[in-house]
């Protein structure tokens, strides 16, 4: 009996590394119920049972921005767009072939993020959105949803995994 149950926890932690490998590799995965009461995960949407939750590779975990941070940001884009307006901060330039890390102090993963880039031994810039400048670059850059918000060669991406990270910085290679 004992060795049933090792089985079935090595087997099932077998199944879910494979599900969230895929995750990796696949831009969606679908979380399902099906018919029989089961948990499915895969690639593809159910064609029977219910689905239960749709999960995006780009959907990384990352930490929320306040509440009135997008309204404002919002605010700040359209006054960026309108010619001769100088209420609003000049932005902070993005170089073209830098790294770019938007952050704030209160963010857990803007944290893991700085410690990854560090250790990889990455040249990054990080930039505070609490501060005026910085959050005109941020909304300038189209940020929004949640940080840390990394600007690398033209790409984004948003949320903090090391595997996402890993796959990033190989790809920009």
């Amino acid at each position: 009996m004992n060795n049933l149950n090792n089985r079935l926890k090595t087997t099932l932690f077998l199944l879910l590394t494979l599900c969230f490998a895929s995750l990796a590799c696949a831009q969606t995965l679908y979380k399902s119920i099906g018919t029989d009461g089961r948990v499915v995960y895969s690639d593809k949407p159910p064609r029977e049972g219910k689905l239960a939750k749709t999960m995006k590779a780009e959907d990384l975990p990352n930490t929320a921005l306040p509440a009135g941070y997008e309204a404002e940001l919002q605010r700040l884009r359209q006054n960026l767009n309108l010619n001769g307006n100088k209420s609003a901060p000049a932005p902070m330039s993005v170089a073209s072939g830098s790294n770019v890390l938007f952050t704030a102090v209160w963010c857990g993963y803007c944290r893991q993020a700085k410690a990854y880039l560090a250790n990889k031994g990455v040249p990054y810039e990080a930039i505070d959105i609490d501060t005026p400048s910085g959050k005109s670059a941020f909304a300038a850059t189209g940020g929004s949803g949640g940080i840390p918000l990394l600007v690398a060669n033209g790409k984004q991406i948003r949320g903090f995994s090391t595997q996402a990270y890993d796959k990033f910085f190989v790809a920009q290679k």
